[in-house]
């Protein structure tokens, strides 16, 4: 089966790599491109090379007008819940790698997506090694009681914290005891001085972002025990290329599903 893929950010960081990888796949076929800024004009054109038959449309809704198996959006946040709530209002299962939305949101989606009948695989960070560091801090923290999240980035990065943060905080909110939150040693809401020093509190556990220029994507999860620690890092560097794999093995499961599943490492393990 050749899964028909409209690809939404298509001139985008990410997005331009993704067009090429979809147009190699075997079992793919690029039939939509989104791109506000490149709208009407031919994608192939629009990324530099030679024209490639697929026009750029201004909005997804537009796009999906054509028969299309699978949405990939990596856009920006303030559209990527429009666009994946018009794909699945289409019938169209959706691959989320743009961050910004709320656990709250994600919620709203699995509720729209599984009365529609409809897969959504969503992840933060779809890098085969931040699945593995989410997967090895979901096992920490069912055996560690204390942990912080540490996002860091460009100064330039519109939304903190990170995609991959945000996930992570809120899937430790899944594990550990009571209810996945970390003990505190001291309540956030009786801190002295500045509170907003200890960061964001999202599911119960600390977050932090430091947006400053020499920094790449990176996320650390910190565990504590009295007298040790464990540090969990990952370090994006500054090619979109490590976000291909993950998001083409999304893209060929996501027919398959109902409803919305979280987290690259959830389709791994």
């Amino acid at each position: 089966m050749t899964l028909k893929v409209c690809i939404a950010g298509a001139t985008g960081w990410v997005g331009r790599e993704l067009v090429t990888a979809v147009r190699e796949a075997d079992d793919m076929h690029l039939v939509g491109a989104v791109s506000r800024t490149a709208a009407g004009r031919d994608l192939g054109e629009a990324l530099g090379g030679h024209p490639n038959g697929v026009t750029v449309s201004a909005t997804t809704e537009e796009a999906l007008k054509t028969d299309t198996d699978v949405l990939i959006d990596y856009t920006k946040p303030d559209v990527v819940k429009e666009n994946i709530m018009a794909g699945i209002w289409s019938g169209t299962s959706v691959v989320v790698g743009t961050s910004g939305l709320t656990g709250a949101d994600y919620a709203e989606i699995d509720a729209v997506a599984s009365d529609e009948g409809v897969g959504v695989i969503a992840s933060g960070n779809f890098s085969l090694t931040a699945s593995l560091l989410q997967h090895f801090a979901m096992i920490a923290a069912q055996y560690l009681p204390s942990w912080e999240v540490i996002d860091y980035a460009g100064p330039t990065k519109p939304d903190a914290p990170s995609g991959t943060a945000r996930e992570l905080a809120e899937r430790l909110s899944e594990q550990g005891e009571p209810q996945g939150r970390p003990e505190i040693g001291y309540p956030i809401d009786q801190i002295k001085g500045s509170r907003e020093a200890r960061g964001g509190t999202l599911g119960g556990t600390q977050v932090h972002s430091v947006r400053l220029p020499g920094y790449a994507l990176s996320v650390e999860n910190i565990f504590g025990l009295p007298g040790e620690r464990l540090t969990l890092r990952h370090d994006a560097g500054t090619s979109a290329g490590i976000y291909i794999d993950g998001t083409l093995l999304a893209t060929r499961r996501v027919p398959e599903v109902r409803g919305l599943i979280r987290g690259l490492d959830t389709l791994l393990f």
